[in-house]
């Protein structure tokens, strides 16, 4: 089975009295098993990095979701306990990886923190505590000591017509999990946005004149994308992808 390579985020973590570099194994299945690829781990160590050799060397990018918040230094904000935590050292990988990933037409699927850390690469701010906007959905998850509960598929979105996701579903309604108690607040400028929930909060984007799949989710179809149709075709779109960047690279590596 072709399984073309795909960096993937990672979170600093002290546990055990060390320090770990982690990704959430429902991301890492969610690759492996729906979108046919074979998932590796990106350490976040920021500019110590040689990003445009990692992109040489693998055929997509997938930001996951995480419990910590993009630094509002990175978008002219002033940090505080209300937004935390935060994981600088991600902020330090995740922001030029996303900027040369869509410059390079590398594919990138960004989930969670993922399209708010794609939001800020290119511009955008975000606003914390969402839901206590006037008129809006507490798009936290619910207390529970179950996880199932916690990401359980809770309400549409809107898919807007042209979009890449219309590609995908149609411009219509899909239902998904939210999780999440920060979003996007202004658009970065090279943003599209690609699905909207039903309070108007911003739940999918894309780059615009992007040479590759480049999208990002508020959502979470890693969890459910053994069983839900519409979590497990964005995983396949995001394949889809993956590969033709990969055939597309081949001609031209034999060249060399």
């Amino acid at each position: 089975m072709n399984q073309p390579l795909v960096a993937v985020s990672t979170d600093v973590k002290e546990f055990e009295r060390y320090t770990w570099h982690a990704a959430p194994d429902q991301y890492l299945e969610a690759a492996l098993s729906a979108a046919g690829v074979l998932p590796v781990l990106v350490p976040s160590f920021g500019d110590r990095l040689d990003l445009d050799s990692l992109l040489s060397s693998v055929d997509g990018v997938m930001l996951t979701g995480s419990k910590s918040n993009v630094n509002p230094s990175h978008y002219g904000r002033k940090a505080d306990e209300k937004n935390g935590p935060y994981d600088e050292r991600r902020d330090a990988t995740t922001l030029p990886l996303i900027r040369k990933a869509i410059e390079r037409g590398v594919p990138l699927l960004a989930i969670c923190r993922g399209i708010q850390e794609m939001n800020v690469a290119l511009g955008g701010t975000l606003a914390g505590e969402i839901q206590e906007r006037k008129g809006a959905m507490d798009h936290r998850a619910p207390e529970s000591d179950s996880q199932d509960e916690r990401f359980a598929i809770r309400h549409p979105v809107h898919i807007e017509e042209g979009s890449c996701l219309a590609g995908i579903f149609g411009p219509a309604e899909i239902n998904v999990n939210s999780v999440h108690r920060q979003g996007i607040d202004r658009l970065g400028p090279n943003l599209a946005v690609e699905a909207v929930a039903p309070d108007g909060a911003i739940e999918a984007v894309s780059a615009i004149g992007a040479k590759a799949f480049a999208v990002g989710v508020q959502w979470h179809p890693e969890y459910w994308a053994a069983t839900d149709n519409a979590s497990r075709r964005i995983f396949e779109a995001f394949g889809e992808a993956v590969r033709a960047h990969a055939s597309a690279r081949r001609p031209a590596a034999a060249a060399e």
